[in-house]
């Protein structure tokens, strides 16, 4: 792995994405703008804004990022662009970590602004402090970019990435606990919300929520997602082909 190849990598995917006006638009407004329609919507209770806006925090940040990565990534794939960067110095790890750390960024940018405007003119309201719900966010904002680029390799077109998104994150929302008490459903499907790392990101921010500090429960829970982001990571290595197919 070499250092500067790694921080040229994110220079030039930070680029491409300030170049895209509608990606700029998807990653850093779109989420304040439906947190905002949620709080118009909840306007009669605040209180229930809260307890639903906290979790989409750390929610809004996967989709996202594994929408962006996947199409991003897939163009690369398509174009010749990835295979023509294979067959340079560049490692795989270099690409990786370049495209982690310029998604890094912009996950860090979207949940600064994001969280910025719920704890300022929305008004929410949390036990814990916002940086609390910052670090989750982009915890799993890195989640939604690893998954996106594993996941990209198994799409032929960028409709077929975004299709993609339905089958790795609706189950996770459906069965994390954001919908339904997980401890409320059949054991059969408890059993698979514990191996789902949307679980543990709904888990730190029911922490967030209950104590003033940050816990052991929250810093495990926040390893767990930091474990399966790596993992994404080391799977979406393999993916990484000097020929395109």
């Amino acid at each position: 792995m070499s250092v500067p190849i790694t921080l040229a990598t994110t220079r030039r995917v930070l680029v491409q994405l300030l170049h895209d006006r509608r990606t700029v638009v998807l990653i850093v407004a779109l989420p304040a703008i439906e947190l905002t329609l949620l709080r118009f919507v909840l306007d009669a209770d605040p209180a229930v804004f809260d307890r639903w806006a906290l979790p989409l925090l750390g929610v809004f940040p996967l989709i996202t990022m594994f929408l962006v990565t996947s199409v991003a990534m897939l163009r690369e794939r398509t174009s010749g662009t990835l295979e023509r960067l294979l067959t340079t110095p560049i490692h795989k790890l270099d690409l990786l970590v370049g495209y982690g750390l310029a998604f890094a960024l912009a996950a860090t940018t979207q949940a600064v602004i994001t969280c910025g405007i719920a704890y300022g003119p929305l008004g929410l309201d949390s036990t814990g402090s916002a940086w609390l719900v910052v670090a989750i966010a982009v915890a799993n904002a890195q989640l939604g970019m690893a998954l996106g680029l594993f996941t990209s390799a198994f799409a032929r077109s960028e409709f077929q990435a975004t299709q993609l998104m339905p089958a790795v994150v609706v189950p996770q929302l459906l069965l994390c606990g954001l919908i339904w008490p997980r401890d409320k459903m059949t054991p059969a499907l408890e059993a698979i919300s514990n191996l789902l790392p949307m679980t543990y990101t709904i888990n730190a921010l029911t922490e967030v929520t209950r104590h003033a500090t940050a816990t052991p429960a929250l810093w495990g829970n926040l390893s767990i997602v930091a474990v399966c982001a790596i993992a994404a990571l080391l799977l979406g290595a393999l993916t990484l082909r000097r020929r395109t197919p």
